[in-house]
This record gives C-alpha cells, sequence and structure tokens, in this order.
C-alpha cells in the first residue's frame, strides 16, 4: 500500500516533534529573600547595598538633623575677646608662597614695595600671616622707618590678624628707639592687663635695654622685679644692661651690688660671660685695675669655665679699650678672631669691629681703624649705615674729609644706603673747610635720595649760604624745602631778611603771597609787623596791608563764585529733570491748576463736565448700559 507524498511528510514531523529534547525545569532552590535570622544581619545588608549602590541617607532625614542642629543655641561671643595668634603651621602653599616674595623685596631693600604688598594682600584671597607681616616690621626697624612700622601696625590691628610676641616685641622697641619710653611702658602694661599672651625673656630684654638707653634706670628695675615676680628664671643679659646702666651713672657701687646679686641667684658662679665686661668698668671707676685684671682672666683665661659670645667679647674689648689697656685689646681681639668658626661659634660680630675701631681712633691710629673697618667682609660680617657714619664722624671730628669721602664712595659698594646723619655730617665737615657749593651738593642730594632732613640741618644750610653770599642759591633751596619742611617763623624771617637787606623787596612779598595762598601756613602777627618793618625800610611800609586786602577781595570773589556755580548748577540739575517728565504730564498738570482756580473763582466745574462725558463713554449717566435701538 503506498503512501503519498504528503502523508509522509506529515508523519515525519509528527514524529520530530515527539522526541524533541525537553528542558525540566530547575528544581526549587530554597532561597530566603528579604529575611535574616538576626537584626545585625539584616543591618549589615543594609549597609552592603548601600555601599553597592553608593547610597546618600534619605533627604528627609537630613534636614530634620539640620534643624535639630539650628535650634542648638550657639554660646554668644564677646567680641572683645582677643584673638590668639596663627601657628607656624599656617605658612604653608599660597601663603608661604607670599612669604617668600615678600622676603625677596626686603632683600631687594624695596621696603616700601613690601609694605605695600602686605597691605594689599590683607584683602586677597591670601591672607597674609603674622609671620609675614613681623617680617616687614622687622626690617622696618632695622631701617628706623618708624612712621612707616606703626602705620603697618595700626592697619594689621584694623584687619583683624592677631599679633604674636614678636609683634609687640617690635612695637616697645619702636617707642624705645624713638626715645618714647612712657609709651613703650604703657603698652607694656596693656599688653601685660589684655594679650592673651605671655612676655618672653626678649620682651624684658628690650623693655630694660631700651630704658637704660633712655637713662631711665630706676623703671628698668621695676622691669626686672617684675621679671621676677612673673615667675622667669634671672637672666644675666638683664642684668648686663642694669649694669650698664649703672656705669653710665658712675655708680661703680651700684654694678658690684648688681653683681653680687646676680652671683647669690645662681649659686655662687655666673657662667656667662655678658656681665664681666661691665663688672670689669665697675672695678676701673674704682681704681681697681688688680681685681678688674682678674676679672679679665676668670672670663678669657685658659682654664676659665665662662661661657663667652660675641656680646660678652664685645663688653671685654670695651673696657679695657677704655681703660688704657688697649694692646691687652688688640690680643683679644687677635684671640677671638682665630676662634671665631660660624656658624658653629660666632665669635666676633659687627660690634667687635666697631669697638676696635673705636679703640683705634681714640688712639690717633685711623689708617689701623679703617684696614679694621675693610676686615668686616672677610668674617662675613657686613657693616650697616651706623658703623659707616661712626668712623665717619670720627674722621670728620679730626679733619680727615677726604677719608671720610672715600668711606661714603664705599657705601653704595656694599649697598648700604647714607641716611640724614651721614649728608649731614659730609655737610657739615664741608662748611668748616669752606667747601660751601660741596656742603650744598650734599645737601641737594640728600633731598634727591628722598630722605627727610630736619630744620635744624636746612638752617644750618641756609646760614652758610648768606654768610658766603650765596642768596640765589638760598633763595632756591627755600623754595625747593618750603613744601617739604614744617618751617617755623624763625627760618622765614632769615631768607626775608636776607632779601630785604639784598632790596629785593618783591621776593620777599611773593614769599608772604604764597603763605596767605596756604591755608596750612598761619601768618603770626609777630611775622607781619616783621615785614613792614623790613618794608618801612624801603620806604613801602603800606604794600603788605595792600596785598592783605586783595587776598581778602579774591578769597571774597573766589567764595561768591563757587557760589553761584552752585546756584548755576542746582538750576541744571532741575532743567534736566523737567526734561525727563513727558509733555502730557505737563499738560495734564497745567490743566489741573486751571480747574483749581475756576473752582475757587465760582465758574462752570469743568471736572464735573469732563466726568459726565467719561460715564457716558462707559456706557450712560447713571452706569447702566444704553438702551438698544
Amino acid at each position: 500500500m503506498s503512501i503519498s507524498k504528503a502523508a509522509f511528510l506529515n508523519h515525519l514531523q509528527t514524529l520530530s516533534r515527539s522526541y524533541r529534547h525537553r528542558v525540566l525545569p530547575q528544581p526549587f532552590l530554597a532561597v530566603r529573600y528579604m529575611s535574616f535570622a538576626t537584626q545585625e544581619e539584616a543591618a549589615a545588608e543594609r549597609r552592603r547595598r548601600k555601599r553597592r549602590l553608593r547610597m546618600e541617607p534619605p533627604v528627609n532625614s537630613f534636614n530634620r538633623s539640620q534643624q535639630q542642629q539650628s535650634q542648638i543655641p550657639r554660646p554668644i561671643q564677646n567680641p572683645n575677646i582677643p584673638k590668639l595668634p596663627e601657628s607656624v603651621s599656617a605658612l604653608v602653599g599660597k601663603r608661604l608662597d607670599l612669604h617668600n616674595h615678600i622676603l625677596k623685596l626686603i632683600r631687594e631693600n624695596d621696603l616700601e614695595e613690601a609694605a605695600l604688598y602686605t597691605r594689599h594682600s590683607v584683602y586677597s584671597n591670601c591672607r597674609p600671616t603674622i609671620f609675614t607681616v613681623n617680617t616687614v616690621l622687622a626690617a622696618q626697624l632695622r631701617q628706623a622707618k618708624y612712621g612707616a612700622l606703626l602705620q603697618l601696625h595700626g592697619f594689621i590691628n584694623q584687619a583683624g590678624i592677631a599679633p604674636n610676641i614678636i609683634t609687640y616685641n617690635l612695637i616697645f622697641q619702636a617707642y624705645l628707639d624713638v626715645r618714647k619710653p612712657e609709651i613703650a611702658l604703657e603698652h607694656y602694661k596693656l599688653f601685660i592687663d589684655n594679650a592673651p599672651l605671655n612676655p618672653s625673656i626678649a620682651t624684658f630684654r628690650i623693655l630694660v635695654k631700651g630704658l637704660v638707653s633712655n637713662d631711665n634706670l630706676e623703671k628698668a628695675m621695676e622691669i626686672k622685679e617684675d621679671m621676677a615676680v612673673k615667675g622667669f628664671v634671672v637672666d644675666p643679659v638683664v642684668y648686663s644692661y642694669l649694669m650698664m646702666g649703672c656705669v653710665k651713672n658712675s655708680d661703680a657701687d651700684g654694678v658690684l651690688k648688681l653683681y653680687q646679686e646676680l652671683k647669690e641667684k645662681l649659686g655662687g658662679f655666673v657662667d656667662d660671660g655678658v656681665v664681666y665686661g661691665q663688672l670689669m668698668k665697675g672695678y676701673f671707676m674704682k681704681e681697681m685695675e688688680k681685681e678688674a685684671m682678674e676679672c679679665y682672666e676668670e672670663a678669657v683665661g685658659e682654664n676659665s669655665k665662662v661661657r663667652m659670645s660675641a656680646m660678652a667679647y664685645n663688653y671685654v674689648l670695651e673696657a679695657l679699650s677704655e681703660n688704657g689697656k688697649f694692646d691687652e685689646a688688640l690680643k683679644l681681639f687677635d684671640a677671638v678672631k682665630k676662634e671665631h668658626n660660624p656658624p658653629r661659634h660666632l665669635a666676633v660680630n659687627l660690634g667687635t669691629f666697631n669697638v676696635m675701631v673705636n679703640g683705634y681712633c681714640a688712639g690717633g691710629k685711623f689708617e689701623e681703624a679703617m684696614e679694621v673697618f675693610r676686615q668686616m667682609g672677610d668674617f662675613k660680617c657686613s657693616p650697616d649705615t651706623l658703623s659707616f657714619n661712626n668712623l665717619m664722624n670720627q674722621l670728620c671730628d679730626n679733619e680727615l674729609l677726604a677719608e671720610a669721602e672715600k668711606l661714603y664712595g664705599e657705601m653704595e659698594e656694599k649697598n648700604v644706603k647714607p641716611d640724614e646723619y651721614t649728608y649731614g655730617l659730609l655737610m657739615d665737615t664741608c662748611f668748616k673747610e669752606g667747601k660751601i657749593d660741596e656742603g650744598a651738593a650734599y645737601y641737594k642730594t640728600m633731598v634727591e635720595s628722598n630722605l627727610r632732613p630736619n630744620l635744624a640741618v636746612y638752617n644750618r644750610l641756609q646760614d652758610q649760604l648768606i654768610k658766603a653770599g650765596k642768596l640765589d642759591d638760598a633763595k632756591s633751596f627755600f623754595d625747593m624745602m618750603v613744601s617739604k619742611l614744617k618751617m617755623d617763623d624763625e627760618a622765614y624771617k632769615f631768607i626775608m631778611r636776607a632779601l630785604s637787606e639784598a632790596g629785593r623787596l618783591d621776593e620777599m612779598l611773593k614769599i608772604v603771597d604764597e603763605m596767605l595762598d596756604d591755608d596750612t601756613v598761619r601768618v603770626s602777627e609777630e611775622l607781619q609787623e616783621f615785614v613792614k618793618e623790613e618794608l618801612r625800610k624801603g620806604g613801602r611800609e603800606g604794600d603788605l596791608e595792600k596785598l592783605m586786602e586783595e587776598k581778602e577781595r579774591l578769597k571774597a570773589e573766589a567764595k561768591a563764585k563757587e557760589l553761584a556755580d552752585a546756584e548755576e548748577k542746582k538750576k541744571a540739575q532741575s532743567i534736566n529733570i523737567a526734561a525727563l517728565i513727558p509733555p502730557k504730564a505737563v499738560e495734564e498738570k497745567k490743566e489741573t491748576a486751571k480747574l483749581l482756580w475756576e473752582n475757587e473763582a465760582g465758574g462752570v466745574e469743568e471736572a464735573d463736565v469732563v466726568e459726565m462725558a467719561k460715564g457716558v463713554e462707559a456706557g450712560g449717566s447713571n452706569g447702566q448700559d444704553p438702551p438698544s435701538c
């Protein structure tokens, strides 16, 4: 029996479906979803999910915690409580870069830019630390720029930069240097009462040394007692300054008394050599040369147990040089130079060379003094302006102007800037030797160097110029300095008298004219009488009154013109405001004024007519809609 082709294919498809491989379902696995044996496991699972999904806490819980924190009352802080200064750890990153930049400016001797940069940085995103400010203040103190120092200090106080103990010490030193010990003590009292800081040993050293320099030994003794009350250990340096004050007062017994007091407090032996130089001076004052030299051997002998610093050596050298023992001083100086081994041991410093220079000059050995002065560089000591002035002063006092001018030329080579004392010294020496033009040139150089000579130096210059018959030069210097110096009546009288004697009354009146124009200068009655007397000598006694009347008239005219200009300006502003108002608004104002006038006159009330017309346009006189036709 034959099978058709279609039936055969259908049979094959049926067989293939019946024997197709069936995929059985996987057996049921006993997995526990959302169910944990303990609470700890559930919490661990939640933490794992949060870490895996980086989930943040719910927003509502975050807001709730913020609300709870905002509800907690914060303690009210007293704004008058002084702030604590920053620690040195704040000097990092950009602030450290700022500090280094300002150090670079100071090394380049650009103190004005350093101070200005510090001020500007206060209001930038890189606020300077107190350590940066102290660096600028210390540089200004070294160069005796006390006005700039106090201005910068006041600025940082207003800016809220908390000072540290170094800042206070710099302020104390500045006031003591300008011979204002009472202000320094007042600041010290405020510091003790209000500052959240304790004084340091350096604080007491600065105060005691400054008070001794200002001839206030009694206050210095009180500071020493205050130091003991505050629990500070005995400091031989403070005692050396006090002994120095006794030497200045020729009180040899006071020197010995202070030494005995220090010796008792230190247990019977003073191992710091800083006091031995002053002790030697005390013995020399009492003509006890033997005891003085025994003290010298105890300090610097071969078996000495005394610690000698550069300052201690300087005091001993000074005691020997000033008391006829300069040969011993030379031997010690040579030994000290051999002992000097920086940076391990500093046996000499700038003061050492200054002491030896003074010793040579006292003996008339100026060539040797200049030779020792030039040896400073070999021992890595750089002379400053004070050192140059010290040697130049002694050279000028001994009529050695040429050598002093050589030293003046070396100042520029060593990057040392002359000060007012340098130029005044050279100017006066030139005048003594009859070199008027050279002295005037030094004064002019001083002014061009942006230095500020005082009135006494100016008066000496004018006196020499007038005596030498150089009236034109004197008048030129007067014109140069009249705006830079606060001249007194005597300075004005001096130049006016010289002009009057030369018959140049017009120039004298011109000076008075300029004084009347300057609001900061007062023409006193005494000066007016002087000018009248000088004019009377020339037969022009009425010129001063005419000049003053003319000045009063000009001032009155200027004031009237100023008032007229102000009125004109006010009128112009009102015109400009009127121009801003549109014309329609102006017409409405005029119409309103007209209606008010007619109301008062009892005429037809145009306002009612206008209002009725508006009502008709809106829908009838009674406010209803008009009937439709």
